[in-house]
């Protein structure tokens, strides 16, 4: 049986550290955004975020046999120079999703009761019906909203411009046959025929950030709500102090999503280097207590509302790193929940 001899890992990923401790005694915790060729060199395994490029700069002439990102994206792993290399690689899909998820649903609960958005007469575009897409489009049905969704890979076409709501849940890419590179682009944007609200909480690129900022300007579009930016952690202030809600990019970060991460890079790991995984891995108890009231939509916001982390990157953007490096735990499920499905 062979035993990794080092691992290098992203300091920020959480609740991992007891069960890498299991596995070697060869563990070093570093920024992701600051691992280096010379770290990696002699290390047998990489276990990073999206922060970390992970390419031929990186890892080329190390001893480096497997990467895991504990992401659902993997647009930051070359996954062409991975094969290439010999080196095993795996990304997290559906790890986060329910977060997502709960993220998304916050959000159309503040929209209904801060911008008068009425379900039953709101038509909610979903575009990518993946693990995200598909939990938004239940979650957006049971609410009352009228659903339409758009993946082309999985041959779902709807007219957009028909939306008063589109959000996005699709990964990065700039090739093949349905790039999604600024997806929503000035052409796009400026095409609408409605004045839709534009939430992204997929990858940043996806939405071309300068024609949106216009798109406000001009009434094209009424509202934003963004987790993910253009030129991560630099993001445009101008952006920020238009839309109605903007976090660092923390919709994926509940306790329960990091830990279904975890989970799935811990399994990889143990079966790409033959190690017995009986390895257990939960997500810490809420640290404040929730109270419930009669309505079931404040009852929701009571669990998470995503306005308390936008007001926290609006009063302090150059902490957009800190801010998700640090993020509180926030969790999906409750003890109390049944107490609270009974309101």
């Amino acid at each position: 049986m062979f035993q990794p001899v080092k691992i290098v890992i992203d300091d920020k990923i959480p609740y991992i550290r007891d069960v890498i401790s299991q596995i070697t005694s060869d563990a070093i915790y570093l920024p992701g955004s600051s691992i280096t060729a010379s770290d990696v060199r002699d290390a047998d395994a990489l276990i990073v975020r999206t922060r970390t490029r992970c390419d031929e700069q990186l890892l080329g002439g190390s001893r480096v046999k497997f990467v895991a990102t504990a992401t659902i994206g993997f647009d930051h792993l070359d996954t062409e120079f991975l094969n290439r290399a010999g080196i095993s690689w795996m990304n997290c899909p559906g790890c986060n999703s329910g977060s997502v998820a709960q993220y998304v649903r916050s959000v159309l609960i503040l929209l209904q009761r801060d911008k008068d958005i009425e379900p039953q007469k709101t038509t909610l575009g979903i575009v990518g019906c993946g693990h995200v897409g598909s939990k938004v489009r239940a979650i957006a049905q049971e609410m009352g909203f009228r659903v339409v969704v758009s993946d082309l890979p999985l041959g779902m076409h709807c007219d957009l411009h028909e939306c008063d709501i589109i959000t996005y849940h699709v990964p990065l890419t700039r090739t093949g046959q349905w790039p999604t590179w600024h997806l929503a682009d000035e052409s796009f944007l400026r095409s609408l025929s409605r004045v839709p609200i534009i939430i992204n909480t997929s990858r940043g690129e996806v939405v071309d950030n300068r024609a949106l900022i216009d798109a406000l300007d001009c009434g094209k579009v009424s509202e934003a709500v963004i987790d993910t930016w253009e030129n991560e952690p630099r993001i445009s202030l101008d952006l920020l102090r238009r839309v109605y809600i903007g976090t660092p990019h923390i919709a994926g970060y509940s306790a329960d999503g990091k830990v279904n991460a975890n989970r799935m890079v811990i399994d990889g790991l143990c079966r790409h280097f033959g190690l017995r995984n009986n390895f257990k891995l939960s997500p810490p108890a809420m640290n404040r207590k929730i109270v419930f009231g009669n309505n079931q939509n404040e009852n929701f916001l009571q669990i998470y509302n995503p306005l308390y982390d936008s007001e926290k990157l609006k009063n302090a953007p150059e902490k957009f790193e800190e801010l998700r490096g640090n993020y509180p735990i926030r969790r999906e499920i409750i003890p109390d929940i049944d107490q609270f499905y009974a309101q």
